[in-house]
């Protein structure tokens, strides 16, 4: 067994390649098992175990390199090389080892990473830091092909080629091929230009040539000029990443571990900017997610059981499937309605209506800034787009729904999932931002449904009964497993809000998820009840329901400040009333790691949380 808290960038640079071997081999045991315990991002994890090992045996996180992961859910392998092996068993747990890169939790994480195509930018600036600080030392970042669909890269590529660091960028090709190497000719010059060799005879024969009086430097550039028309004659095109500054190294077979620490160690070696070209298989080394990289991108708990040969099952019914499967039955009365995803179909349920409506669909890569114009433009030309998205991730496309859509009043349907509480993928994940955010945007109207059955109306109003901006926002997970009979007629689906009132002197406003402990916490504390379904903007009747009470207690799955619950504080203030109007929501900071049942104890949503707060004189 090499796996362990103490192994190292020496212990790694010391072993033999069957050792390194074996090292991956408990590496993707480990990972797998714990991944199927706990939840958490499985197919990428494991394609990346040899590169991060390769990774580790060049670059030394202890002596002052460091390594980025593009984007952090892919850095499984990284932290049980990194001193976390002992904790692994945490993962995703609340206090636990983070399912990202988090510099809290180690030095050897050198940039938080939830989101994707930053890496690139993010090491340029570390590098330029290090450089201008006068320290030792490389950085490398790990970029995902599916990361090259995102701009960020394209701007930061621009920009980085220039620096005179040592910055090498891994480029992870696990779906397409970037530069389409033809002939056999063409893959041995790849392999003779990934050695150290190589680079060694280059700086050599510049150096003798350099040296030749009168004409050393017409000789050097005569070769160099041959050198690039035969690259092309023989690659077919040009490299962008060269003509954009970089050392193109590669491709490399990204499961040989040879050749991988051979090409990294060029790259640190030549000590200017380097694209490292790697192909890696997602779920490398077990047959499911081989066979099936999108549906295992991410699990959840037990999520991969039955092919473990576990006793666990798969997780119950999602409302992302629902929300998926009732767009394919608006989708077959209407030729109008269309789905976009950025890179996440499987993920947000869009899987059915590409199978039932291939094309009406669209998949923009990992693009939300693009796809929230691309369906403004779908929308300026007749048709109904559905944009669905994690609400964490629709954050990236703030500027395109103000400017390319509100400005316009133009009529876009953004489903907004993972709404709320995320559990275990921690601060990057949680979405608890969107609702001030679409909230402070003018034209915009927000639903959220507490049952799938209310997501179905939502979605339909969504569609056919706004204008501008419509949002439908549902959570992570499933709907409630199991409604006692008593709530059912509160959480019965409705249009815009649901209200029982029986002469109490306080009453709980809340909406989606929340609105089942809400309704036990009222029947405990004697409080009424003001179930929110459509949230932005408020329906007229709810100032005028919540100003003939002394007490108005708002419970709210979200960021407290631009929230539901501060607009109905607002709004009471304007109606000159003396309700008193308490917000009980995410005060300021993140949302750490944890389950969401703890989450909703941390910040007083749980039933005994909100039925001490209702009872509070």
């Amino acid at each position: 067994m090499f796996l362990s808290d103490d192994i190292n960038h020496d212990k790694l640079s010391a072993m033999t390649v069957p050792q390194l071997k074996q090292l991956c081999k408990e590496l993707r045991g480990c990972i797998l098992h714990t991944t199927i315990k706990n939840g958490g991002h499985l197919s990428s994890n494991l394609g990346v175990v040899e590169l991060t090992v390769a990774l580790h045996s060049v670059f030394d996180v202890n002596g002052g390199d460091k390594i980025l992961w593009d984007v952090g859910h892919q850095s499984y392998a990284h932290k049980l090389l990194t001193g976390r092996y002992s904790r692994f068993d945490t993962l995703r747990r609340k206090g636990g080892v983070s399912g990202f890169q988090r510099p809290e939790e180690s030095s050897a994480d050198a940039f938080v990473s939830g989101h994707s195509s930053t890496s690139v930018s993010a090491a340029y600036g570390i590098s330029e830091a290090m450089r201008l600080r006068g320290e030792n030392g490389a950085v490398a970042a790990v970029v995902g092909d599916g990361a090259l669909t995102g701009g960020m890269v394209y701007e930061a590529l621009n920009n980085a080629g220039k620096t005179a660091s040592n910055l090498t960028l891994v480029l992870n090709d696990n779906a397409m091929s970037i530069s389409k190497n033809k002939g056999a000719l063409a893959r041995y010059l790849a392999h003779i230009r990934s050695t150290k060799k190589y680079y060694r005879a280059k700086e050599n024969v510049k150096t003798a040539l350099s040296a030749v009086p009168l004409l050393g430097k017409p000789l050097e550039e005569f070769i160099t000029d041959a050198k690039r028309l035969l690259k092309q004659t023989l690659y077919n095109s040009s490299n962008m990443f060269e003509n954009l500054g970089f050392t193109y190294i590669g491709p490399v077979n990204g499961h040989n571990l040879e050749d991988l620490i051979e090409a990294l160690s060029v790259a640190k070696y030549v000590n200017r900017p380097c694209i490292v070209h790697v192909f890696t298989q997602k779920g490398k080394g077990f047959k499911p997610a081989e066979e099936n990289p999108g549906k295992y991108h991410a699990i959840s708990k037990g999520g991969a059981a039955v092919e473990y040969n576990s006793d666990e099952l798969f997780a119950p019914r999602t409302y992302s499937e629902a929300f998926g499967q009732e767009l394919v039955r608006i989708g077959k009365k209407d030729k109008r309605v269309c789905a976009i995803t950025a890179a996440m179909k499987y993920a947000v349920g869009l899987n059915y209506f590409k199978d039932f409506f291939p094309a009406r669909f669209y998949d923009a890569g990992i693009a939300e800034q693009h796809s929230v114009t691309f369906a403004a433009g779908l929308s300026a030309g007749g048709m109904l787009p559905v944009f669905a998205v994690y609400s964490t991730f629709l954050q990236r496309g703030f500027d395109q729904i103000i400017h390319d859509c509100a400005i316009e009043n133009t009529h876009i349907t953004l489903a907004v999932d993972r709404a709320g509480f995320v559990g275990e993928d921690g601060e990057t994940h949680q979405g608890i931002f969107d609702v001030p955010m679409l909230r402070s945007i003018p034209n915009t109207t927000i639903f959220s449904p507490a049952s799938f059955d209310e997501l179905r109306i939502c979605l339909d109003r969504a569609i056919y009964d706004t204008e501008g901006i419509a949002a439908v926002r549902y959570p992570k997970g499933s709907e409630f497993s199991e409604i006692p009979e008593r709530f059912k007629g509160s959480l019965a689906p409705v249009c815009d809000f649901y209200y029982s009132g029986k002469n109490s002197a306080v009453l709980a406003v809340t909406y989606g998820r929340a609105s089942l402990n809400c309704a036990e916490a009222c029947e405990k504390s004697g409080a009424d009840l003001l179930r929110l379904v459509k949230i932005n903007p408020l329906p007229d009747e709810i100032v005028g329901i919540a100003k003939k009470y002394d007490r108005v207690v708002f419970f709210e799955e979200g960021s407290k400040n631009g929230g539901v619950g501060e607009n109905l504080a607002v709004e009471l203030m304007g109606a000159e009333c003396n309700t008193s109007v308490e917000i009980v929501a995410v005060n300021g900071g993140f949302v750490p790691a944890a389950t969401v049942e703890e989450q909703f104890e941390m910040y007083g949503l749980s039933v005994g949380k909100m039925t001490e707060r209702l009872n509070k004189k």
